[in-house]
């Protein structure tokens, strides 16, 4: 009976071993090592590439451990299979030839995105790369043609061939590099075989010979577009209005092209539009007002169209915006009181616009306001004090307008986050609020051109963190004995037109100044040597009776002030060209206007090759 039973539980057995093997979690495969076809290109890659800053030869390329199994390479990613699928090589101040890359056949990414390359790309085989899906050579120094090669990536979904100008600047000094272009092929062409591209950066590539057919040949083409990014590229408008077409599009941004006209209906249907950037389009006639009521819109940046006119709509409680920049525009009217509605707001930049009427109380509701830029507008009425109070609040600029009345104490001064304080050239009365002077970090203060009573300059010492210090056009007192004030790091300073009748003594001990103003006051007498530092760029000292000692700083009559850049010394009663200027090898910007000076400029005044000189007398 037992070995029935025994026969019977086997049979059983072998019927459900299928079913059960069937429930068990699969095995698990640890990725394979790195082939040896993909090691070899990698090896190749690190023997031919080396360190470039500032284009220079630094050292050879040893990021790798030829050691280790090439797929736990930084920058590299392997599939299971261990075939090379990325590289990222971004930022690595690399220069050099990549060309065995290009035997890397199963890669899909590829970054170089901040290196030093200096060079073309048209000696490279990227039609080779089949399978790339993402290519990021930005910021990489090449120039020239951009080569058909690339168009022949008929698989990408992500391309960036843009800020290649940036090697002019971020490598630490003045670079010229001609840009990247598309010529031949051009723009039409190139983007042909491209239709799986969702994001498109080509921006300061030059692509000025194409016709205004730029715009429809996008929308036509490049159907799943969710970001294009042309800015700086030479393209001629009007923007199309066919771009509404990209149903996807999410990002755009065209800066400095002179796109011009902005039709009406070229973007409202945009519904998932959430950022916008036409800064600097040379663009006229009205802003359609729809696009900042946009479902998703989060940033738009229309500044720098002079002539760009628009008003603000009324903003419902459900808008999304974060980021509005409409600075140097024409836009105009009253700020809404329904800004108070855009709780999501982090920046407002309004700056030089035309708006006016009161200051909206409800944008003491903003409580993730980081930036409020209401500068060189006409607004009118008084300053809240609850402005002072917003939790995130960095900077506010509020001069240049037309405000008046007192500011009142605001409470919590210590806790604020205020880095930058512009209020200055209002007709602001009474005394500085002392909240203001308890602020804890402000790096930049410009309060002068009010009405505010007279101030000491003491009161602004205990603001250790002082970068600017504007006080002009107030009334001033420094006291006698100043010279133990100090501010440790200030480095722009401008007392113009303050009632001074000396040079404040103070500043001797400031070291760090860069930039000093004290030109408009009723200073006398010789200019001390202790006024001139090493570190000043720009003086100010116009419309003072002043001269200049016989001897300069360490009695040295060849004394030269290498970072002094500009030097203002019109209607100052100089009756002769002052001596230390022989030595001024970098001086552009001179002014020696309306004094007595007589005769012949001396011959060592022929040497001075400043862009901008005024000897008027």
């Amino acid at each position: 009976m037992n070995t029935i039973h025994s026969l019977i539980s086997l049979f059983l057995f072998a019927c459900f071993l299928p079913l059960l093997l069937s429930f068990s979690p699969p095995q698990t495969h640890l990725p394979m090592p790195c082939l040896d076809d993909q090691r070899s290109p990698l090896l190749q890659l690190q023997h031919y590439l080396y360190y470039a800053s500032n284009f220079t030869f630094s050292s050879n390329f040893d990021l790798w451990d030829v050691n280790t199994d090439c797929c736990s390479w930084e920058g590299v990613t392997c599939d299971a299979y261990g075939h090379v699928v990325g590289i990222d090589l971004s930022y690595k101040n690399l220069s050099g030839s990549f060309h065995s890359i290009f035997d890397l056949h199963h890669l899909q990414h590829l970054n170089l995105d901040g290196n030093n390359f200096n060079n073309t790309l048209f000696s490279y085989g990227f039609d080779e790369l089949q399978n790339l899906t993402h290519l990021n050579l930005s910021r990489a120094c090449f120039h020239g043609q951009i080569p058909m090669k690339i168009s022949h990536l008929t698989r990408l979904v992500s391309l960036d061939l843009s800020y290649q100008d940036d090697c002019s600047w971020g490598n630490g000094y003045p670079y010229y590099l001609p840009p990247l272009k598309l010529e031949k092929p051009n723009f039409k062409t190139f983007i042909k075989n491209l239709k799986f591209l969702t994001e498109l950066y080509l921006d300061g590539v030059d692509i000025s010979t194409q016709s205004t057919k730029w715009c429809e040949t996008t929308s036509l083409v490049l159907s799943n577009l969710r970001v294009l990014s042309l800015s700086n590229c030479g393209l001629k408008g009007p923007l199309c209005s066919s771009l509404s077409r990209l149903s996807f599009l999410s990002k755009l941004i065209l800066d400095g092209n002179p796109i011009s006209y902005l039709p009406p209906n070229s973007l409202e249907s945009s519904s998932r539009l959430v950022s916008l950037s036409l800064r600097n389009c040379n663009l006229n006639g009205h802003f359609p007002t729809g696009i900042l009521l946009l479902p998703k819109i989060q940033s738009i940046d229309i500044s720098e169209n002079n002539h760009l006119m628009g008003q603000l709509p009324e903003f419902s409680p459900n808008n999304a915006l974060q980021s509005l920049s409409l600075y140097s525009t024409n836009f105009s009217g009253k700020l809404p009181e329904s800004i108070g509605n855009l709780k999501f707001l982090t920046d407002i930049v309004l700056n030089y616009c035309n708006f006016f009427g009161p200051i909206p109380s409800s944008i003491a509701n903003l409580s993730h306001l980081v930036n409020l830029h209401l500068k060189g507008n006409m607004l009118s009425g008084s300053i809240h004090s609850s402005l002072f109070t917003l939790p995130s609040l960095k900077t506010l600029y509020l001069g240049d307008n037309h405000l008046v009345g007192k500011i009142d104490e605001f409470p919590n001064a210590s806790s604020s986050l205020i880095q930058e304080l512009s209020i200055g050239n209002n007709y602001l009365t009474g005394l500085i609020p002392k909240s203001i002077l308890q602020l804890p970090s402000p790096e930049r203060l410009y309060i002068g051109g009010n009405i505010f009573s007279t101030m000491k300059l003491d009161m602004f010492v205990q603001l250790n963190n002082l970068k600017s210090l504007d006080l002009s056009n107030a009334s001033l007192l420094i006291e006698s004995g100043n010279r133990s004030l100090t501010f440790p790091q200030l480095e722009i300073l401008s007392l113009r037109s303050c009632n001074l009748t000396e040079f404040p003594e103070f500043i001797k001990t400031q070291d760090k100044l860069i930039y000093l103003d004290l030109s408009n006051n009723h200073i006398h007498g010789v200019v001390p040597n202790w006024l001139w530092k090493s570190t000043l760029s720009y003086l100010l000292l116009s419309f003072n009776v002043i001269d200049f000692p016989k001897q300069l700083p360490l009695n040295d009559g060849n004394f030269s002030f290498p970072m002094l850049w500009g030097l203002h010394l019109g209607s100052c009663n100089l009756s002769a060209f002052p001596e230390f200027l022989k030595s001024q090898e970098n001086l552009e910007d001179l002014d020696l206007s309306n004094n007595k000076i007589s005769g012949a400029i001396p011959n060592w005044g022929n040497d001075l090759c400043p862009s901008k000189l005024q000897v008027v007398a």
